[in-house]
């Protein structure tokens, strides 16, 4: 779900990577994106990063689970 909202807001679609990890019960997503894209992902004040936080959580907890977003430069 993150990869294809993360495409759908960058400049180069094909360079979005996202990487899974668990820590502690939880459940890591690390997103990669482009340098030049690293700020339409963020969004102004981070309102884009929050928002996208806020799906991963609200559909982890759907499943019982615990999720975090990163976005790795």
């Amino acid at each position: 779900m993150i990869e294809s909202l993360a495409r759908a807001l960058v400049d180069h679609p094909d360079q979005v990577r996202v990487e899974r990890a668990d820590d502690r019960g939880a459940t890591v997503i690390m997103l990669h994106v482009a340098d030049e894209d690293l700020g339409q992902v963020i969004g102004r004040g981070g309102r884009i990063a929050r928002s996208l936080r806020v799906l991963l959580r609200a559909s982890a907890t759907a499943q019982g689970r615990r999720a975090v977003l990163e976005i790795v430069d």
